[in-house]
């Protein structure tokens, strides 16, 4: 197949780009500088350059006109492709919801609506399991759990996102969504986990003892190949490792492949952490504060309470089974990175 993809530079999308390549499809990328470009490259993709806003824009000035024309440049593309990935989103835990309707909800619903007015054939949107992080407080949430509000702008977006693609016309683009928690392996950007230790500032709550849920890079990648050829119109998939565990056992190791050891961090009650997060947030919107606080809502939600996703609709819609387990994931992550293994982030 011939495949168009967004976010090929970042972690999630080199990744997928690396997978489907090695499937024999060919990849489009779309890269908005030189550098996006050769990283696109590196990938195993043909870059494309462009920038989403330009659809945007296009989009917006024909508003209410559902088959924009494609006119000139890189969105011609979409003409000769079977299918779309889109994993390019602004990923952040602070800011105000304006700030991801500009930068992910927008440039996502003009590239749906482009794809479907090119006729392609498969929409791949990469959501994310965040967006259940709302007041619903299940230890094990699925598909058709309530999500609440989410409790941070990026997954409020999200959401959102997803519930005004679904309701586009889509004539002949079928439309899969997937839900990866917390994306991880060889690549991602501990930067601010490891800040966060070499300042003193890591804490666990409760002791670390809380289930957490999370997806390997290539887990996600290969959900993503899945869903190019499987999977009906509207699916919404949550996707993850199927290996749920403790705070604690999880990050101990992972920050271990960096050298870094959270073994005797401090631990903080939820009782005290969570009315302590709520002040500071308060605090920081006050003084219209650009960076987060220290300690959010969203790390209490994180860190400070048990949650899992059930991926039974994965395993019987696309057929998904976990490729890469944890311990050979820790593994690759204490390997020197080959070329084009490089990443910019997580999402």
């Amino acid at each position: 197949m011939d495949v168009f993809l967004t976010g090929g530079s970042g972690f999630a999308g080199a990744a997928i780009i690396r997978k489907l390549v090695a499937d024999g499809h060919v990849v489009h990328g779309l890269a908005r500088s030189s550098r996006a470009a050769e990283a696109v490259a590196a990938a195993g993709a043909l870059p494309v350059r462009g920038d989403l806003e330009e659809l945007v824009e296009h989009d917006e000035a024909d508003s209410g006109v559902r088959r924009p024309s494609l006119g000139a440049g890189w969105v011609d593309v979409l003409g000769k492709v079977d299918a779309v990935v889109h994993a390019a989103a602004l990923m952040a835990f602070w800011g105000p919801d304006e700030l991801f309707i500009d930068r992910n909800l927008r440039p996502a619903l003009a590239l749906y609506r482009a794809a479907v007015a090119a006729k392609v054939k498969r929409f791949v949107l990469l959501s994310a399991a965040s967006v259940s992080t709302g007041g619903n407080d299940a230890s094990v949430v699925d598909e058709i759990s309530d999500t609440g509000r989410p409790n941070i702008a990026y997954s409020r977006i999200k959401l959102r996102t997803e519930q005004e693609m679904l309701s586009q016309p889509h004539e002949d683009t079928a439309l899969v969504i997937l839900r990866p928690p917390f994306l991880w392996g060889r690549g991602m950007n501990l930067r601010g986990f490891i800040d966060t230790v070499e300042a003193g500032r890591f804490s666990w709550i409760d002791e670390g003892r809380h289930t957490i849920d999370f997806c390997h890079v290539e887990n996600l990648a290969h959900a993503a190949a899945l869903a190019l050829t499987r999977g009906e119109h509207g699916l919404v998939c949550y996707v993850t490792d199927d290996s749920p565990r403790a705070v604690r056992e999880f990050f101990t190791p992972l920050l271990a492949t960096q050298g870094i050891d959270v073994s005797k961090a401090a631990s903080y009650p939820r009782a005290i952490a969570s009315p302590l997060a709520t002040l500071m947030q308060t605090l920081a919107r006050a003084r219209r504060s650009a960076t987060a606080p220290p300690l959010t809502q969203w790390i209490i939600s994180f860190m400070g309470r048990d949650r899992a996703y059930d991926i039974t609709r994965a395993r019987t819609a696309l057929g998904y089974t976990p490729a890469v387990t944890v311990d050979e994931g820790l593994r690759q992550m204490t390997e020197t990175p080959t070329p084009g293994q490089q990443a910019g982030g997580t999402a």
